[in-house]
């Protein structure tokens, strides 16, 4: 019988790749955690804006009035800390045709003093909001 020894005659994972392994799906959780639920509020936000903007147009409102539905509308979702003109800018603030640029930021804690910052922009037009 031939003795085989080194690399070939091992079987299985060492403790260290173990290790490794376990370190890189904590990482991993841990970006999932911090970027998943900015992706969901951005997703639900853009419905709430194309939803209201589609609204608005069809009810030949004022930017100012689009700006206080949008409030209520946030308000009603429990979103208090989002406001309306600071991530909304107008691009047609022509009744009745209103089309907004979403900008804004959300910054979460990674670990220590390393943050994740999300960016989000988007454009929302009477076309988009159908």
């Amino acid at each position: 019988m031939q003795q085989l020894s080194g690399l070939a005659t091992q079987r299985g994972a060492s403790v260290t790749s173990i290790v490794l392994i376990i370190i890189v799906l904590g990482i991993a959780v841990k970006l999932m955690i911090a970027i998943v639920p900015a992706q969901i509020g951005d997703y639900q936000l853009t419905k709430t804006l194309s939803a209201q903007l589609n609204e608005s147009n069809s009810n030949n409102e004022t930017a100012k009035q689009f700006v206080e539905r949008v409030n209520k509308q946030l308000s009603i979702n429990a979103d208090y800390d989002t406001k309306a003109e600071d991530i909304l800018v107008f691009t047609n603030k022509k009744t009745g045709q209103l089309a907004v640029r979403k900008e804004y930021v959300v910054t979460k804690n990674f670990f220590a003093n390393v943050d994740i910052v999300n960016r989000f922009e988007g454009d929302i037009t009477m076309a988009t909001a159908e």
